[in-house]
């Protein structure tokens, strides 16, 4: 290892690896660090699979706890307290420079070790606890728990030295809602690795896939749930298979079970592959099947990382208009009012008769992939931050 190459401990509070957009971001800028001569370590749960590259220290087998999903769990209080053990010994092991902390959780318990360490804690900001866990329904707006969990967010937004967030989005979140001074946030939006997600061969992909080659082709990648805009987006395809059966829509990632369960009752399931869960490797090639990406999420407190794929495989991409689609996508994107099902479908239905217009985005978005948003790129501004709060 170089003189002046760094030991970063990255405290990772989710079952990584599990092929979801959080998890995505963890490994890549591990993976980036990595190649950059950097020595990185990821302490998570006992769920998951490695990834290679990068080295990950688990916390002892839980064998009742097996949720993969995103999302808040009572469980996470005794498995976050293992996680802090863990990440205890391996402070000592490993003799980190710094804590990279991942999520509310492992800023919290970066903290406590901050204090008993003195290593600096940045805290990587990919969305707010208690916007999320009102995502998920772990608790209504009227819960006396939504003011204990932003509270206990404003705490810990205030205990990282500095934090990085996902978008410019979720910096002016944390500024103006969470009180964070704005010498203290900084912004890092997601990356994507060009070299491995580019486009492949359209008829190998759906040949595999057991797609025929002559079909107009809508694809999605990501979680299966109703903040993802998954709901819409079968409601928006109910709505296009009325005016246009032939167009099909590959649907990829997990869980799906009770989609294709809704996609049956609605009558859409003839129009529709489901994979499940596609692994990170996959991605790529599943991608390249499609004609136009969609991603109707409807959260606005969280970055939309499977952009960065869509457009490193040159896949136009329809998507609801807001700040961070626009940081991502920029000219190039097609964007509808936020949450309008209706104009959704027109918007989809337009975009994939027009070959012209396809052809030209998938140009302009793959060269935007690889000169703005790639990794090689964003782990040097990493290490910028790095030594920023080296220094302080």
């Amino acid at each position: 290892m170089a003189d002046d190459a760094l030991r970063v401990l990255m405290i990772a509070p989710t079952p990584y690896f599990a092929d979801r957009g959080c998890h995505v971001r963890i490994y890549e800028e591990a993976r980036a660090l990595t190649k950059l001569g950097h020595e990185v370590c990821i302490v998570t749960y006992h769920l998951g699979r490695d990834m290679p590259g990068v080295r990950v220290v688990r916390t002892p087998q839980v064998p009742w706890y097996n949720k993969l999903e995103a999302g808040p769990s009572w469980h996470k209080p005794y498995l976050d307290a293992l996680l802090l053990w863990k990440t205890y010994s391996e402070i000592r092991t490993f003799r980190p420079h710094l804590l990279h902390a991942h999520l509310h959780e492992g800023t919290l318990i970066g903290s406590l070790l901050h204090r008993i360490f003195h290593l600096p804690l940045l805290f990587d900001y990919q969305g707010s606890l208690s916007g999320e866990s009102l995502n998920h329904g772990f608790f209504r707006e009227s819960s006396p728990l939504k003011k204990i969990f932003a509270r206990l967010e404003r705490c810990i937004d205030h205990r990282a030295d500095l934090i990085i967030a996902s978008s410019e989005q979720g910096r002016q979140e944390l500024i103006r809602d969470w009180d964070v001074d704005p010498g203290k946030a900084a912004t890092l939006i997601d990356g994507v690795d060009t070299e491995q997600f580019r486009p492949h061969s359209q008829s190998e992909a759906r040949r595999e896939l057991g797609i025929p080659a002559d079909v107009k082709l809508v694809v999605y990648l990501g979680l299966f749930n109703r903040y993802q805009g998954v709901d819409l987006l079968l409601a928006a395809i109910s709505l296009i298979r009325a005016k246009d059966p032939d167009i099909r829509f590959l649907l990829m990632g997990f869980p799906d079970e009770e989609y294709r369960v809704k996609a049956c009752d609605m009558g859409i399931a003839d129009v529709i592959t489901f994979t499940g869960r596609v692994p990170y490797d996959r991605a790529p090639f599943f991608l390249s099947a499609g004609d136009l990406a969609v991603s109707p999420k409807l959260a606005l407190t969280e970055a939309n990382g499977k952009l960065f794929n869509y457009i490193a495989c040159g896949l136009p991409t329809v998507v609801f208009d807001n700040q961070i689609n626009r940081e991502i996508l920029g000219d190039d994107g097609m964007y509808v009012e936020h949450g309008n099902t209706s104009l959704f479908a027109d918007t989809v239905l337009a975009a994939i008769h027009n070959a012209e217009l396809l052809k030209s985005l998938s140009g302009r978005l793959r060269e935007r992939a690889v000169k703005e948003h790639s990794w090689n790129a964003r782990s040097q501004q990493l290490v910028s931050v790095y030594r920023r709060l080296l220094a302080s």
